[in-house]
């Protein structure tokens, strides 16, 4: 098992059941910036064709470090792409990411390409646009959860992309500000995935897709970066439809900066970094931004700041003024542990209501009506209900709860299924979830299993992934979940009264979304957790 799982961290094997061909089976498309030849895979299924490492903008380095993306250079000759590029400038800090870019680097802007072999420009196939998570501080395209081949056999051009990360996509400053014509800073990797999908809108045709039909989706924060893609007016009108996987920049968790605030803490980075001026910031090697980005304990928040982001999102959805798409959105059972309430301490009676006191103050009696425990037996679950809404699930309900208020076809999902046990060397965490855990569904819902060896997968967990997959397909194609053979899953409707839900796990089925009403109590009360 470790063998194998070095084998997919080195990078050559794209997927479960996918070989590399040999070069001459390369195939080809002209983009507008050049041709390039990409690689035949030939699967246990359908073939499928991958490019990959595609610059879509250029290097964003020297004086294009915290710039706008630029566009792309031209070249002449044919060019492979057939290594994955770069990935972002970034530390090692999630165990459950396997990369198969070389290396770190600030030459990053780069996605890739999954069509089904023998697509020809102009098939007009459905399109995912995919964003990876990762905090917006790692992360990567390449990741093998993310892997589109899956998706690909299934009729759809799959694409993940790189955007800058951290202080590289997030840093504001005056002297950004001072140089920018919109006298804007900041959100450097949101610009980047604006520049990223007007690159797919241009060139998809010559890989058989259609830019009238494109999805955008991502998990964690590749699905906040969905959430605000939807109300930036650069992109708002700019794809079919969405899909969020736990998190939406909304109260009670996320709330992006104002553009004051972000300048005055980027100035005091800058201070604290060393640097008098941003030449001198631009003259820092990435490594040294890397280390005080980690010494300084910087945010990556997003900010209002006046050109990608014109208000809080909040206000463009409740004022119906976000995309008016579909949305397939929804969060797993467990967000969050018991354990990032109470830390240490045993899970009693006694310490919960401590634990909550300390965090939410006054608010501590009315959080715990809502999320109670009279016994200690009962402690567990109901403090990890609690760190779950408030880390990323009360905000993806207000997410989707303001979104389906506009009338627009909007689909819930709650991923209930735990994974089975890691099989050795990697251990099994000391306290056994008790559902499925931040992330876990990206596997299930790409048709991805196995790419992941870390895990002895079940019939169930086949059969759980065969329908979510199955899900994301038909809404990618149609902008509807449902399809022949998979469980009804009803849209929530618009008005007041029983709001409707789908439930994903060995027994998936449509259900009452009977934590409605501790969302919309809860939300105000989270906001007011104590520093």
């Amino acid at each position: 098992m470790r063998a194998a799982i070095l084998a997919l961290a080195s990078g050559w094997v794209l997927a479960a059941g996918v070989t590399l061909a040999m070069p001459a089976a390369a195939q080809r498309v002209r983009v507008a910036e050049g041709v390039l030849d990409g690689t035949h895979l030939t699967t246990s299924e359908a073939p499928v064709d991958a490019f990959l490492g595609i610059a879509y903008a250029a290097p964003p380095v020297g004086p294009r470090r915290w710039q706008p993306p630029q566009p792309a250079l031209a070249w002449t000759d044919a060019r492979k792409a057939d290594r994955f590029g770069m990935r972002c400038m970034q530390q090692p800090l999630f165990a459950d990411m396997r990369f198969r870019s070389p290396s770190i680097g600030e030459d990053c802007l780069t996605l890739n390409v999954w069509t089904p072999t023998g697509t020809k420009p102009g098939a007009r196939l459905p399109v995912l646009f995919y964003i990876h998570g990762g905090g917006a501080i790692a992360g990567d395209g390449s990741e093998l959860r993310y892997d589109g081949a899956a998706m690909a056999r299934r009729g759809i051009v799959v694409v993940t992309i790189n955007y800058r990360l951290g202080v590289f996509g997030f840093l504001a400053t005056a002297g950004m500000a001072a140089e920018s014509p919109t006298h804007s800073a900041g959100n450097y990797g949101l610009l980047d995935q604006a520049a990223a999908l007007e690159w797919v809108r241009r060139n998809v045709a010559a890989f058989g897709g259609d830019p009238a039909r494109v999805t955008i989706g991502g998990e964690s924060a590749g699905s906040m970066s969905v959430s605000v893609l939807m109300t930036s007016p650069l992109t708002r009108t700019r794809f079919a439809g969405a899909i969020g996987e736990s998190g939406g920049v909304m109260p009670p968790t996320f709330h992006p900066k104002s553009l004051a605030k972000a300048i005055a803490d980027g100035d005091a980075f800058a201070h604290a970094a060393g640097a008098d001026s941003l030449a001198a910031l631009r003259a820092m090697p990435a490594e040294t931004l890397l280390e005080a980005q980690d010494r300084e304990r910087f945010r990556a928040d997003f900010i209002v700041d006046g050109r990608f982001l014109t208000e809080p999102p909040i206000d463009t959805y409740a004022a119906g003024r976000a995309a008016r798409v579909p949305l397939l959105v929804g969060a797993n059972s467990q967000e969050g542990s018991w354990t990032g309430i109470l830390g240490t301490a045993a899970p009693t009676v006694t310490n919960y209501r401590a634990a909550v006191t300390r965090l939410y103050g006054p608010s501590a009696d009315a959080l715990l009506g809502l999320y109670p425990a009279t016994t200690d037996a009962e402690v567990p679950r109901a403090a990890t209900a609690l760190a779950s809404d408030g880390f990323l699930g009360a905000s993806t309900w207000q997410w989707f709860d303001l979104h389906r208020r506009t009338r627009q076809p909007t689909y819930y999902y709650h991923f209930a299924h735990p994974r089975p046990p890691a099989l050795p060397p990697l251990t099994n965490p000391d306290v056994p979830p008790l559902g499925a855990v931040h992330s876990a569904e990206i596997e299930y819902a790409l048709g991805n299993l196995d790419t992941n060896p870390a895990y002895a997968w079940t019939a169930d967990d086949r059969r759980i992934s065969t329908v979510f997959q199955g899900y994301f397909t038909a809404f990618i194609k149609t902008g509807n979940p449902n399809a022949a053979g998979l469980p009804k899953w009803s849209p929530a409707p618009s008005a007041a009264g029983t709001i409707p839900r789908q439930w994903v796990d060995v027994r998936t089925r449509s259900e009452p979304f009977v934590e409605q009403a501790r969302y919309a109590a809860a939300v105000p009360l989270l906001e007011r957790r104590v520093p």
